[in-house]
């Protein structure tokens, strides 16, 4: 068994499966999950309850005597009233044992070893049931329980009343096992504190000479591989399905050794995985350090030698889907700082180019086809993060962009698409799915867009989604459709760049609704290229984003292969 982790290391701890769609920038740790780590622990206990993770001993008493001890105790405890008796479970058929058992095992139903009983929930709407101090009698609901923990607390409380007319039974006792078996089956945990519980869960009191932290370890994968049925808010088991419950059972001594084997390799276990966040999350900070020497030169030769760095350890830097994720949010940053392509002398200002924006928005305004705007600011050396290139000039938002609003009736647009916050990728500009106005089901007043026109969602939890639309159509009112008066793409990265977002974040906690307004949104400065810079800088960043998502979807197969290898280690340890 040792071999097989040792053998395998890269394996368990190289395999990863991203939890979210690899848009967001996040803590790595939150968004991939260990998965080889996750099936190592997953093959520790399949090995151990097969009776393969320890040598068998020929003189430990068999559990068939185990057995037969433990039914002497239960008619014991049933002849004194202790427990009730059950119907007459079947006997265990051939076809019903999922796999063969080592010499000196036995198969045995939940029944046959232990004692338990479902809980109870007092009436809600009874308010003598209920306490709402620590005076208060604990009341275990499933998410008071902690999946192989222990449960120290609970969350509700109920009173003497509630025991004395519902449950009627005395209180069960600390040490004992909790499982849920409706909604979430499987869920375990060990009682800390004296307590009643809900009807979704059963207590568990082994009988003497089954160790209860061998059942606590084994019993919700028995308990998993148990007739379930489903139900409106998730898969159940009945008391019938419960009571056929099938359990390996190996010697009383096996049972111990076979528990503290397992605590020795879930601790190797967590080792690993305590070792594996720390490099993710050194490699992370590495690359984000890296990146940022490119951003903070204050000259080319610095700019030249930051670069170099990156390339001569590129195979090493971007190995995650994550740091490729760091690198296209710096490109985006070297491009609205001039530092991605060469400047050209010949360019037309942007300074001119402001001033054909300036007569183009008056006689706009003059025509009626927008609306005259608020006075914005001017913008002072304070505000500018960063020298920009001579030839580029700072401005405001709304000097480069006509806000529209056009509200329809979506009823009068069925088979145009609709596009809201959902339908965009965080922080990449793109569109993840086309649907029509009668496929989204919208009711409410929705905007007119035209192609060309940048959609920006003004909701908080997605101020960095907004696409340069390919098409006509609809747009939720929490979006901004801009008329872009610059080179629509340009503006695109400019409002997808960091140095956007930071002003994003800070004006979004100035103002006391969720929604970034049309002022705020005006008065946010962006830096502006020549019109020439604007069409090469897009165009070098379409080409290096091309090269990143090559490098992204290399990654996700290699990721795809080492999952796929830890599944099949799996699969063929446990044959």
């Amino acid at each position: 068994m040792v071999n097989l982790i040792t053998d395998q290391i890269d394996i368990w701890t190289s395999a990863q499966i991203q939890r979210t769609n690899g848009a967001g920038r996040g803590n790595h740790s939150a968004n991939n999950s260990l998965h080889g780590i996750k099936k190592l622990r997953e093959l520790i206990l399949e090995l151990a309850v097969r009776g393969k993770l320890v040598p068998q001993e020929p003189k430990d008493e068999p559990a068939s005597v185990l057995l037969e001890k433990i039914a002497k105790e239960k008619a014991r405890l049933i002849k004194e009233g202790k427990i009730k008796k059950e119907k007459p479970l079947p006997a265990i058929s051939d076809e019903e044992k999922p796999f063969a058992l080592p010499k000196g095992w036995e198969w045995a139903r939940l029944p046959d070893i232990s004692a338990y009983k479902p809980g109870k929930t007092p009436s809600t709407k009874n308010p003598i049931y209920w306490s709402n101090d620590s005076t208060g009698i604990p009341w275990v609901s499933i998410s008071d329980m902690k999946h192989f923990g222990l449960i120290t607390d609970t969350d509700k409380r109920i009173t003497q009343a509630a025991v004395d007319q519902i449950f009627k039974y005395d209180v069960t006792p600390a040490g004992s096992l909790l499982m849920s078996f409706k909604l979430t089956v499987g869920k375990i945990s060990i009682l800390d504190i004296d307590a009643y519980h809900n009807e979704a869960i059963i207590s568990i009191q082994p009988f003497m000479g089954l160790s209860r932290d061998y059942l606590f370890k084994f019993l919700p994968k028995r308990a998993l591989a148990g007739n379930t049925k489903s139900a409106i808010m998730g898969n159940t088991l009945n008391a019938d399905s419960i009571a056929l419950l099938l359990i390996p059972v190996p010697p009383l001594a096996e049972q111990h050794r076979i528990v503290a084997k397992v605590d020795e390799l879930m601790d190797l276990c967590d080792q690993l995985e305590q070792q594996q966040s720390y490099c993710d999350a050194a490699h992370q900070r590495l690359v984000e350090v890296m990146l940022a020497t490119l951003t903070s030169a204050t000259n080319q030769d610095e700019f030249v030698d930051a670069w170099h760095r990156i390339a001569n350890h590129f195979d090493v830097l971007f190995t995650t889907e994550q740091s490729v994720d760091q690198l296209k949010q710096i490109i985006l940053q070297l491009a609205v700082m001039g530092k991605l392509v060469s400047q050209e002398p010949k360019d037309e200002p942007a300074s001119v180019l402001l001033e054909k924006i300036a007569k183009e928005k008056a006689r706009l305004i003059k025509e009626g086809k927008v609306k005259k705007q608020d006075r914005l600011l001017k913008i002072t050396d304070d505000e500018k993060p960063f020298e920009i290139p001579h030839g580029w000039v700072w401005v405001r938002f709304g000097e480069v962009v006509n806000f529209k609003s056009d509200l329809v009736n979506p009823n009068d647009y069925l088979d145009w698409d609709q596009i809201a916050p959902d339908s965009i990728e965080k922080g990449t500009g793109k569109l993840l799915f086309r649907r029509t106005v009668a496929e989204s089901g919208v009711k409410g007043p929705n905007n007119k867009f035209c192609t060309g026109q940048i959609l920006y969602s003004k909701i908080r939890p997605s101020l960095s989604k907004a696409i340069v639309a390919a098409f006509d159509g609809l747009c939720s009112a929490d979006m901004y459709p801009l008329d872009p008066m610059i080179d629509s793409q340009f503006l695109l990265k400019d409002i997808l760049s960091n140095t956007f977002l930071v002003q994003v974040r800070i004006a979004e906690n100035r103002v006391k609704m969720p929604k970034l307004n049309i002022q705020s949104l005006s008065n946010i400065i962006i830096p502006i290229p020549p019109l020439a810079e604007q069409n090469r800088i897009v165009a070098k960043v379409d080409e290096l984003m091309a090269v990143c998502d090559t490098f992204a979807e290399r990654i996700k197969d290699a990721q795809t292969t080492q999952v796929q290898l830890a599944d099949a280690i799996v699969e063929q340890a446990i044959i």
